[in-house]
């Protein structure tokens, strides 16, 4: 047997084991998950029962569902958002860390830290800080009083409450995303400031015209990145606001902070719709995979313009 042969071996005894996890946990679940989308599926069907195939109607009822529409709308604007503030927050904190400063390993493993909080953990302890801390510092200080207010509760009104999530999404996420800028900061040859600096070029225009177009490639991935994660934001939507406060859409009472993987989530197991939540659940694969392929085709031109 030639090393050739044998490396070929050792490539596919490594390989197949992962290549079956994700056959059986990705690919199958999906195909079975598609083909349920087409049928009448409920979770309360007898055993036996027959499915019967309904065509595109889990579909059309979906785009007549006020509280999917609704989710979709929010989600679209959360994700623009929380895009904006993670990337700006983390590009930000990833200059601090990259210039001249004594302990800058500590404070890049602090910023990093509450990636690795799980999401789930992250929304209760923002909650507690948002329902007791900050209404409790009105009792410190008096000017500040009307903290206290159960109307002025940051989670009791729709709008503060949806920034609540981006601030907590931004609070995990940026330290994670602000490692990827300081690989590509620190990859931009220093001779290249060094000689803007002599020309007399100050701090922000080195950073427009050598910073950015150096790193346009780190842009593509830290944007990619964060419109994945932001669209399928859930655990932190479950546990900081549940959803709630509620809210009126299209003269229908709904949930204010409802994102759209938790709307697919509530759809399925708590209004027992499972074929629906399904469809909307293949609805919401095909709009993420069309923007992200937007997304990555606009930075990747401007990465050449650049």
């Amino acid at each position: 047997m030639t090393d050739k042969q044998e490396n070929r071996i050792v490539f596919w005894v490594f390989l197949t084991p992962i290549l079956f996890a994700f056959l059986m946990v990705i690919i199958i679940p999906f195909f079975i998950g598609a083909f349920y989308s087409f049928t009448n599926w409920s979770s309360t069907a007898r055993a036996g029962a027959t499915l019967d195939f309904v065509g595109l109607t889990n579909f059309t009822e979906s785009f007549r569902d006020p509280s999917f529409i609704y989710s979709f709308l929010l989600t679209l604007i959360y994700t623009v958002i929380n895009m904006l503030a993670i990337n700006v927050t983390a590009f930000l904190l990833a200059v601090f860390v990259t210039s001249k400063l004594k302990f800058k390993n500590i404070y890049r493993v602090g910023f990093f830290i509450p990636n690795l909080i799980g999401g789930l953990i992250l929304g209760y302890i923002w909650q507690f800080i948002f329902n007791n801390a900050i209404p409790s510092l009105g009792d410190i200080l008096p000017g500040l009083s009307f903290l206290g207010d159960p109307g002025n509760l940051v989670l009791g009104n729709r709008s503060s409450a949806l920034m609540a999530l981006v601030t907590v999404g931004t609070w995990q996420y940026a330290g994670y995303i602000m490692m990827i800028y300081v690989a590509a900061l620190e990859s931009v040859p220093a001779e290249l400031h060094e000689a803007a600096r002599i020309d007399g070029a100050s701090n922000v225009e080195r950073v427009r015209h050598i910073t950015i177009p150096m790193i346009a490639q780190a842009f593509t991935i830290t944007m990619f990145l964060t419109l994945v994660q932001s669209f399928k934001q859930f655990d932190v939507n479950v546990s900081l606001t549940a959803g709630g406060p509620s809210s009126m859409f299209m003269e229908t009472p709904l949930l204010g902070t409802e994102l759209l993987a938790l709307n697919i989530y509530n759809t399925a197991f708590v209004r027992n719709r499972m074929a629906m939540a399904q469809a909307q659940a293949v609805i919401f694969f095909l709009v993420l995979i069309v923007i992200s392929l937007v997304q990555v085709s606009i930075n990747k031109k401007k990465e050449v313009e650049m």
